[in-house]
């Protein structure tokens, strides 16, 4: 991989290291991270309550082409909830309270501290 890649991955790590504090200090319990299948990856997946959260995470630095909050269009959002179905799938079906998707969004801006954003339900 070349820097440019290994910038991207520690971005995208540190990221969602912001977005699990988030989510815990809103009360979720993250019960996995970085969960992958052969259809791509899920972030995380974490409990609100008895609801079962799919949770995508897009970490930008100020100035980059795109808001992280406009990265999850009509084509993420169905991979997103095919992989919640394969989520349920191995791991004993969907809790009483259903599945939700949820996306973080982080911005690091040149100065200052990072912007975080949590939006429930946005597929």
């Amino acid at each position: 991989m070349n820097a440019k890649g290994v910038a991207r991955q520690a971005l995208g790590r540190y990221g969602e290291e912001l977005a699990v504090r988030r989510l815990t200090e809103s009360g979720m319990t993250v019960i996995a991270r970085n969960w992958r299948c052969r259809g791509g990856e899920i972030d995380i997946v974490a409990r609100d309550g008895d609801a079962l959260v799919v949770c995508e995470v897009k970490t930008r630095r100020e100035g980059d082409f795109e808001h992280p909050m406009a990265a999850v269009r009509a084509g993420k959002a169905e991979r997103l909830r095919r992989l919640a179905g394969r989520w349920l799938a191995d791991h004993g079906g969907p809790p009483p309270g259903g599945v939700r998707i949820d996306l973080v969004g982080v911005l690091l801006p040149r100065r200052g501290a990072p912007v975080v954003e949590h939006v429930r339900g946005v597929a």
